[in-house]
């Protein structure tokens, strides 16, 4: 932030939590950067989120115990919250307010960039269609994320939300693209536990040498959480669409977020909506996973992947219910998949992705994508519903054809969604569902031609299985 201070403002009435009331400063603009001293020497930094004839009402972005309302003072130090943004960015870690925690010098920034960003004009907007490769075979061949998109990740408390996300940041990649990709890692309100396990696995597993990290911990101010996901979006964007990186964005966990949200609403005394969240939430959250996208005569993108938490499991609650209004899709981890040691953990039953069609099939994926993925789906449904029927009648009442439909869904979890930390690649997904497909007869396989069912099923799928199979 600049140094230089231009006019201090000392009339500070009271301090409500997080929040700093000053009287009689009508010309600090919203969003401003203040920096106030208590008068006994410490200063913190604060921005200014509401301004009317008698208040202007600060976040603190720092706890707000020992401040002296006689003594304090406020004074300006940008209209509006920036980030320093550079391409050395890559590689480092920051905090949530994108402050260096990685030991490392201050990045020299190329550019100061609003962390509120620009919308990107639904003119200059292009339909997402470029098929990004996660390395997990639910996700890739059933639920695929297109570059542009943004695909949520539900999870419910317990789950390895954190772990699933980790594998993603590892292994994703744009095929068949001469632009360079790069993953933004935004974490909001993490615990020190599972702060030391993103920087440890980042560090581990190479992904840091491609990756810009902000990590918010639980014990940090609440108001920095709020910032924490437009810092990174910023410098997402910066990366994107000034040098052409196709940019993942992890965000976890959105439910932190919209804490913080709640926390500050009450502080400010607001009226609140559904179930304590602020009225204005579901604007709020349009604004950062709107961010995402592909801009036409850019070379760069941004794709979302937003991670939330369901308290209780609840999908209508209103974190995931706004969510999903906003976003195209949703990926869900399902608990009793998790229980049997499954991971990732991931229910293709209820996920969906809405722009799948737009980055599958010939010279993107496979030809037969689209089809074995249908016909996946119908399968596993039809085996769990037959599941439910045994527990009621018994195995003994079902057809043969009903007895491989169990062992297809049987073999669909244990060899298809649960790959452990296996990074497979699109082909290998597909030619491993064509195996497990091939348990069925082919007059059930309704979902497939006559020459994808001649060319994969049954014992050709043997000289395809190749490296694959290792990965069961």
């Amino acid at each position: 932030m600049s140094s230089l201070l231009k006019k201090e403002y000392s009339e500070v009435s009271y301090v409500s939590g997080p929040l700093l009331y000053l009287e009689n400063a009508p010309d600090l603009a919203y969003n401003s950067i203040v920096r106030i001293n208590d008068g006994s020497g410490r200063e913190r930094g604060g921005q200014v989120i509401e301004v009317s004839d008698k208040f202007t009402i600060l976040q603190v972005f720092e706890e707000t115990s020992g401040i002296d309302l006689a003594s304090t003072t406020v004074s300006l130090v940008e209209n509006v919250a920036r980030l320093g943004v550079a391409k050395d960015m890559i590689g480092r870690r920051f905090n949530g307010i994108g402050e260096p925690i990685d030991g490392l010098p201050e990045v020299v920034a190329d550019k100061r960039l609003p962390i509120g960003g620009a919308p990107i004009n639904p003119v200059s907007r292009e339909m997402p269609e470029e098929f990004i490769q996660t390395g997990i075979s639910t996700i890739d061949t059933l639920l695929t994320l297109v570059r542009g998109q943004k695909l949520p990740i539900f999870s419910g408390s317990g789950l390895p939300a954190n772990e699933v996300a980790a594998q993603i940041a590892r292994q994703a990649k744009v095929l068949g693209e001469g632009s360079e990709f790069a993953v933004v890692f935004g974490a909001m309100g993490v615990t020190q536990r599972e702060l030391t396990y993103f920087t440890q696995e980042f560090e581990r597993t190479g992904a840091l040498a491609r990756s810009v990290l902000f990590l918010n911990k639980a014990d940090d101010p609440a108001v920095e959480r709020l910032l924490t996901p437009r810092m990174a979006l910023t410098a997402a964007e910066y990366l994107a669409f000034e040098h052409g990186y196709h940019v993942l964005v992890i965000l976890t966990d959105l439910t932190n977020y919209c804490e913080a949200l709640r926390e500050i609403g009450g502080a400010r005394e607001e009226i609140p909506g559904r179930r304590g969240y602020p009225g204005y939430m579901y604007t709020d959250l349009a604004s950062i996973y709107e961010r995402a996208g592909v801009v036409s005569g850019v070379q760069g993108s941004v794709t979302q992947i937003p991670i939330l938490s369901m308290p209780d499991d609840d999908v209508t609650h209103p974190i995931p219910d706004l969510t999903g209004y906003i976003t195209e899709g949703q990926i869900y981890l399902r608990r009793a998949l998790h229980n049997q040691g499954y991971f990732p953990p991931i229910d293709p039953g209820p996920s969906l992705s809405r722009l799948m069609n737009n980055g599958i099939g010939a010279g993107k994926t496979r030809k037969d994508h689209k089809n074995v993925a249908d016909q996946l789906q119908a399968a596993y449904a039809n085996g769990l519903d037959l599941r439910r029927l045994v527990a009621i009648t018994g195995e003994d009442a079902l057809s043969e054809t009903d007895k491989l439909y169990l062992k297809f869904a049987d073999e669909f979890e244990k060899q298809f969604i649960n790959q452990g930390n296996v990074d497979r690649g699109i082909e290998d997904s597909l030619n491993i569902a064509w195996t497990i497909l091939s348990l069925l007869p082919q007059s059930e396989l309704t979902r497939l031609s006559r020459e994808q069912i001649d060319t994969y099923y049954g014992a050709k799928m043997e000289e395809l299985w190749g490296a694959a199979k290792q990965g069961l």
